[in-house]
């Protein structure tokens, strides 16, 4: 059983909860997203695995996923990027914000999701568990792309793209 860290809109935690249930329940809960980019400062996409509980086969981040109870969020977000994609890099933090997106399957992702960001010039070693294919492309691609087919790319990562280049000015 997976748990996640319910929180309060301070990131206070607040309990642990069942994944599946946190998100039945639309609870708010910690997350992380990473993104990766390479010398050429394109970004390392992934397209989420076709089994993925929601989301399933669209385009997002390098790497997003829940620190375990009693985890650190940097440290979590390093295990995963390890697990999804094969890479093993330091992280470092940019931001934090809230967001709520309600899915098609009565699910709801409510979260608290920090922002890592990390250097790489190595391809992944996808876990097609979690991904199903990967990318680099260049931001201004990327901000032509949501804009004319924003139904291709997860909520969180159209909202954590901003907060990165937000931060990075």
């Amino acid at each position: 059983m997976e748990l996640v860290i319910l929180v309060d809109n301070n990131d206070n935690a607040t309990g642990t909860m069942e994944k599946m249930e946190a998100h039945e329940k639309g609870l708010l809960h910690r997350a992380f997203s990473v993104f990766i980019f390479n010398s050429k400062s394109e970004l390392l996409l992934q397209r989420r695995a076709l089994n993925k509980y929601h989301s399933s086969g669209l385009w997002t981040n390098t790497c997003c996923s829940h620190p375990r109870p009693g985890e650190d969020t940097q440290l979590a977000a390093q295990r995963r990027l390890k697990e999804e994609m094969g890479l093993d890099i330091s992280l470092e933090y940019k931001t934090k914000f809230t967001y709520k997106t309600p899915f098609d399957n009565n699910l709801t992702e409510h979260e608290v999701d920090h922002v890592f960001v990390g250097k790489s010039d190595t391809d992944p070693k996808i876990n097609s568990e979690e991904v199903d294919s990967y990318c680099w492309k260049n931001i201004e691609e990327i901000k032509k792309e949501i804009a004319s087919h924003p139904e291709k790319f997860t909520t969180w990562f159209v909202i954590a793209m901003e907060k990165v280049f937000e931060a990075q000015t």
